[in-house]
């Protein structure tokens, strides 16, 4: 039996894979880290989304129309930031999508750690002017983030929109001619991702900046030693 065949068997104890953290509760963590980056961003850096693209063209709108407190040049770098980071997430597909899906996830989340570790030090050192630098990282962190976990698949965790959630919440349940198997699952997402909004507003509102992003940059650290690649 080969070492490839190894790693895809799920009856082989010593298969690499199944060692660690599933991928099912990193992605969880990652849905509570979201929260925080949005927290960051929206509440500290000018009304503007770095995770939640779906929001973050509502916001452009809003800016193009000239609603007060809302900026184009801030959405348009975010917008931008992700898509370059999306299309980064998609080489790092095309490079280890057909190994291992452990690897594959630790190369994702030891770039976000990164990323959110310069954040959090553009943060903690260069307080004033740092807004754009701070929605260009996060938002290309996100970008990279989104296109990784889009290609792994796992059901129902995007890591980032929950409106297909919520609709799968509802339309699957009992009163919607629905099983609801997949609900634990789905509340979780649901869960995590206020748990980090309100985590991240109070950090933001009471110890600014750099601390949500360090416990970001602390997050996708540890998850990147302990992630397995089994579900």
């Amino acid at each position: 039996m080969t070492a490839e065949t190894r790693t895809e068997d799920p009856e082989n104890p010593e298969d690499p894979e199944r060692r660690g953290v599933r991928l099912v509760a990193v992605l969880l963590v990652l849905t509570v880290v979201s929260g925080l980056i949005d927290a960051v961003s929206y509440l500290g850096l000018g009304r503007v989304f770095t995770a939640n693209m779906t929001g973050n063209v509502v916001v452009l709108g809003f800016a193009a129309a000239g609603a007060p407190g809302f900026s184009v040049p801030h959405t348009v770098t975010s917008l931008c930031c992700f898509l370059v980071g999306a299309a980064a997430g998609g080489r790092v597909a095309a490079r280890y999508g057909g190994g291992s899906r452990r690897t594959w996830a630790r190369v994702m989340l030891g770039s976000e750690a990164v990323l959110m570790g310069i954040s959090a030090a553009v943060a903690f050192f260069a307080p004033t002017g740092t807004a754009y630098a701070l929605i260009a990282l996060t938002a290309f962190a996100m970008g990279l983030r989104n296109a990784t976990v889009r290609k792994l698949g796992v059901p129902d965790l995007t890591t980032t929109v929950l409106t297909m959630t919520l609709t799968s919440l509802a339309s699957d349940s009992p009163a919607g001619d629905g099983s609801g198997h997949r609900h634990p699952r789905r509340t979780a997402s649901v869960l995590a991702m206020a748990v980090g909004a309100a985590l991240g507003a109070w950090l933001v509102l009471h110890q600014g900046l750099a601390l949500p992003l360090l416990l970001a940059a602390l997050a996708a650290g540890v998850l990147t030693v302990v992630t397995s690649g089994r579900e």
